[in-house]
């Protein structure tokens, strides 16, 4: 693999990590500008699908470990707002995952679902059929309308 290569394709793996933690970043915008530069598809969509699940596992292990600092002063979720996503999430389940590729709502569901203590052995498959479609429709419509 040429240096170009690892550059793109680290690129956008970064891209779509960093994406699905809370922080606030976005991996669309580099996936169709790649495919529009005439990167291969398939490649693309596998590297970006693996690092939005790789970053939304972090948010996972994340949500485990949270709880245990929840009786802290500097604990960054008020009390009233954990009991509300844990209501959330207890009301719509595990099946709420598909939404993770959801702006907005997606990262912090994965999150919960650490919280919640969902298996990573269900966890994984409904976060990868969720990221990954997203990606397969975005390149799919750009390849088609490019």
């Amino acid at each position: 693999m040429a240096g170009t290569d690892i550059a793109v394709y680290g690129g956008l793996f970064l891209a779509a990590f960093l994406a699905a933690t809370l922080l606030p970043m976005q991996s669309e915008a580099a996936l169709v500008a790649l495919l529009l530069g005439g990167w291969p598809p398939v490649a693309l969509v596998a590297v970006a699908s693996v690092g939005n699940v790789l970053g939304s596992m972090l948010n996972w292990w994340l949500g485990r470990e949270l709880l245990r600092f929840q009786d802290r002063r500097w604990f960054p979720v008020p009390p009233a707002a954990l009991a509300r996503a844990q209501r959330s999430y207890r009301q719509w389940g595990r099946w709420s995952l598909l939404l993770s590729w959801l702006p907005l709502i997606g990262d912090p569901l994965t999150l919960a679902a650490g919280v919640m203590r969902e298996p990573l052995r269900v966890f994984v498959p409904l976060v990868v059929l969720a990221k990954s479609g997203r990606y397969l429709v975005l390149a799919a419509a750009t390849l088609h309308y490019a």
